[in-house]
């Protein structure tokens, strides 16, 4: 899934990039598509015998786009905060940049999902005009139509456009915005939201909730980088197995194990290792492409009552999956990215008086 900005070419954007976070995110997205949502599909005779790892994996990798919402945020505050480089004038760049990171991969697998599954009773016209629009989250009960992991897309958009209009509007105002995004959505889980999961009206909290903790996280990185690696380790391993009874268990994977995580994954120079940034850079890829291979696959995934056979189906689909990422990353990402952005900067060149610099 994608949680980067955009990064410019040169020093400048090596200087940008935390590739620990980038390979944390590579790790989240292979944990969404290669364990939780195949797992989901195991037929119960193979899960009934798999290890508690990976029932948690079914049970619960759903969390993960959670953590992905919180590398998001912690990401965008470290590029466009930490030299303010986000105003008025850069806000119009700013969205064609978000489109333009965004668009062409969801559009690409949408039509894919069209052309495949369009005769599903829930897959309906209203539901295909959401996703074009990437609204599929915000219109109910359209979250999971087509290209289901898709609903978190939408709202990573809608936390960009919190974001970028309150840090324009001034360091009070984003302040206020980020502890209204927080303080909502945590009075939402703790009043509200159900035990278990994952379910559909809790989808929009979600990312304000873990987009500005990522922002906070960011902002107090120097007082968090002197607690001792030992009780952050600590911190994960209590949030990820704490039993929140009646309550959401947002509330402790959010609050608890996945802020961190993100601070524990600084220290950890294996995440920034060539295979691990291989994978975060292709982390959008693998989230959208791996859900139209499965839905196709599922029939032969719920088939098999064989824990081996299960687990070389597996291995298979996630060898089709990391090919297929690696070519929609190369082939389409890259490329649509620079045209996109590269038109806009000749559109804007050329709408400028002549003798003034874009």
């Amino acid at each position: 899934m994608t949680t980067q900005p955009d990064r410019a070419a040169g020093t400048a954007g090596k200087a940008t990039r935390i590739t620990a976070l980038d390979g944390l995110r590579g790790i989240a997205a292979c944990g969404v598509a290669f364990l939780y949502h195949p797992l989901l599909e195991l037929h119960p005779a193979v899960m009934a015998r798999a290890p508690a790892p990976i029932v948690w994996m079914r049970d619960w990798g759903w969390s993960f786009v959670d953590l992905f919402f919180l590398i998001s945020g912690f990401i965008f505050a470290h590029v466009y905060l930490r030299e303010r480089r986000l105003d008025r004038a850069g806000l119009a760049e700013f969205a064609v940049a978000r489109v333009a990171r965004l668009y062409p991969l969801h559009l690409a697998t949408f039509a894919v999902c069209v052309l495949l599954f369009f005769g599903a009773p829930e897959n309906t016209w209203y539901a295909l005009v959401a996703h074009l629009f990437m609204l599929q989250a915000f219109v109910e009960p359209l979250g999971h139509t087509f290209n289901g992991p898709s609903w978190s897309i939408s709202v990573e958009l809608a936390c960009y456009a919190l974001f970028a209009l309150g840090t324009v509007s001034g360091e009070r105002t984003l302040r206020w915005v980020t502890a209204a995004a927080i303080l909502v959505p945590v009075f939402y889980l703790v009043l509200l939201a159900r035990p278990g999961g994952p379910w559909i009206a809790d989808c929009i909290p979600r990312g304000p909730l873990g987009f500005f903790l990522g922002q906070v996280l960011w902002r107090c990185r120097e007082p968090v980088a002197r607690v001792p690696a030992a009780i952050l380790a600590v911190l994960v391993a209590i949030g990820l197995t704490l039993d929140a009874g009646r309550f959401s268990p947002l509330l402790p994977l959010c609050l608890l194990a996945w802020p961190a995580a993100v601070c524990l994954a600084l220290r950890l120079p294996l995440l920034a290792s060539r295979p691990l940034l291989w994978l975060g850079d292709r982390s959008y890829s693998i989230y959208l492409v791996h859900f139209p291979l499965l839905l196709v696959c599922i029939p032969q995934i719920e088939s098999t009552t064989s824990g081996w056979v299960a687990s070389a189906m597996l291995a298979g689909f996630a060898g089709v999956v990391l090919v297929l990422s690696d070519l929609a990353y190369r082939r389409l990402e890259v490329p649509a990215r620079g045209a996109i952005r590269g038109a806009w900067r000749r559109r804007r060149k050329a709408a400028l008086p002549d003798g003034v610099a874009a």
